[in-house]
């Protein structure tokens, strides 16, 4: 399709809204990705189709492809919503206070939209609020000690967003086994006890014996407060050549 900005498909975003209609419910794009966030919420992304949101807006499914095409808009919409949230951490004086609020905003998002985890580390998502916390985060990180050039900057935000991804998966992950299972991680832990001091007992696991006997047992704010803080110490050193 040829359009303004080439040929090609129109992003969502870039779409106008269609034209109101004559019927008893009003619609827009920000009320069906409302919609879509909170059943999605309740029942996960598996939980989700359009026809479930349709029904619960009091609409006829067929009406909702007059602003999403398909479930891939529907999900870039839902995600940058959560990403307007984020975007809401604002920029502070300082990088690092920059990075760190923005950080842990987006934890605070990915646990109140267990989904949204889900949907991070494929492709860049590249909705308007989206690339904002990208040039923010980008922005301050490009300002960090260690950060010399457009080489640097690129990794710094590798690493950044590889830890966070990875953090995030894990604690929602984390979530949902307790939930599913029952059991949460301390109870767990404390079952296989006897287990592990068999196992260690044998002195072959000697280390890891010291990691689960001697080390810190931190809640997962504290976790993650404790690794962000480690990675921008790395990202703020000057490695040797």
């Amino acid at each position: 399709m040829d359009t303004p900005h080439g040929s090609g498909s129109v992003p969502v975003w870039e779409r106008p809204e269609p034209q109101p209609r004559a019927a008893p419910v009003s619609l827009s794009r920000e009320k069906i990705a409302a919609t879509a966030i909170r059943l999605a919420d309740a029942h996960g992304l598996d939980g989700l189709s359009v026809r479930k949101i349709a029904k619960e807006l009091g609409v006829g499914p067929m009406r909702l492809y007059d602003y999403v095409l398909n479930r891939a808009e529907l999900l870039d919409l839902m995600v940058d919503a959560v990403y307007a949230q984020i975007a809401e951490a604002g920029q502070h004086s300082e990088w690092r206070a920059t990075v760190l609020a923005i950080a842990r905003t987006t934890r605070d998002a990915a646990l109140d939209h267990e989904w949204f985890s889900d949907l991070l580390g494929g492709r860049p998502h590249l909705g308007p609020h989206a690339l904002a916390v990208a040039e923010s985060t980008a922005a301050a990180l490009s300002q960090a000690p260690g950060v010399r050039g457009i080489d640097d900057l690129q990794r710094a935000l590798g690493a950044l967003n590889a830890f966070i991804i990875g953090a995030l998966r894990s604690e929602v992950t984390e979530r949902r086994t307790a939930r599913s299972t029952g059991t949460d991680e301390p109870a767990w832990q404390a079952s296989l006890g006897p287990y592990l001091t068999r196992m260690f007992k044998t002195g072959r696991y000697p280390t890891v014996a010291r990691l689960v006997i001697d080390g810190a047992h931190l809640n997962a704010e504290e976790t993650f407060n404790h690794n962000l803080t480690t990675i921008l110490d790395g990202i703020t050193s000057h490695p040797q050549a």
